[in-house]
């Protein structure tokens, strides 16, 4: 069986149990980079006390892994291996859907395992109330393509999330309040980490912000539709109106204002 396992995107302790017994069983293990992986290994044995008995650690990047795999002895898979990317889950803005391929055409048994993902974490943070998002994760970094996706952002009748790096989040941040001043968005630094911090705000507001923050870190953003700038989405005052018990309306005002449900519960309920 070859297992894809998600990994922390900043803490720890976000690793499941089933990850835990897994990378306890195998004996080989491919990697995106195996000098973080052995890191990442060394930080779970010392907190979770555990041994673990890997012999063979296969590099296994978006610039090798066709051939890695296609020159692979396949008498690796007769035991359990597994596939981790440095963090978070593999094949969302990271290496691994050719392996998942691969696996699908040589009817190799493989499982992805539920984990961190920070497009999910953003935007459950964000607060919008659309059911539906679309992921971008990066954009192209200059030229037409670039143009291309911010278009897109800007035309999408759904939130968008995007991921950017911390060398590049200035510039991107810069493009969004010229061509979205006004459009909500959130952006998240260093998710789950000691020093995560969130910004939410208009994109001209969030721009102004970030020029006296520190930047160093990876990025997560998700940027509201262009439908809720027009007025489509629910208001404030069109909450206050609904025939609905306080609790429930509270939550309602909560997802749109910022403020806590524990505040509008208490305004609704004197």
């Amino acid at each position: 069986m070859v297992y894809f396992i998600p990994t922390p995107i900043g803490n720890l302790d976000d690793v499941s149990q089933r990850s835990l017994k897994l990378l306890c069983e195998c004996h080989t293990l491919f990697c995106e980079d195996t000098r973080v992986t052995k890191r990442l290994l060394s930080l779970l044995s010392e907190k979770h006390n555990l041994t673990f008995s890997i012999d063979n650690f296969i590099s296994l990047h978006s610039h090798n892994e066709k051939y890695v795999l296609d020159n692979i002895d396949m008498s690796v898979f007769d035991e359990t291996v597994a596939y981790l990317s440095d963090a978070g889950m593999p094949c969302v803005s990271d290496p691994g859907s050719y392996f998942v391929q691969f696996c699908q055409e040589k009817n190799l048994p493989y499982e992805v395992l539920p984990g961190a993902n920070a497009a999910l974490l953003a935007y459950a943070s964000s607060g919008f109330l659309n059911p539906r998002f679309t992921f971008y994760g990066f954009l192209p970094h200059k030229g037409k393509e670039r143009d291309t996706g911010l278009e897109f952002i800007k035309n999408s009748p759904i939130p968008t999330i995007v991921y950017e790096s911390p060398h590049r989040i200035e510039k991107l941040s810069s493009e969004l309040a010229t061509l979205l001043p006004e459009r909500k968005a959130i952006f998240i630094k260093e998710a789950t980490k000691k020093f995560e911090r969130k910004f939410v705000s208009t994109c001209a507001d969030i721009n102004e912000q970030l020029k006296d923050a520190n930047l160093k870190g990876e990025w997560v953003i998700v940027i509201d539709s262009e439908s809720t700038c027009k007025g489509d989405a629910i208001t404030k005052d069109d909450i206050l109106e609904l025939n609905l018990p306080p609790k429930q309306k509270a939550k309602l005002l909560a997802k749109v204002t910022g403020e806590s449900v524990k505040e509008w519960y208490s305004k609704l309920s004197t």
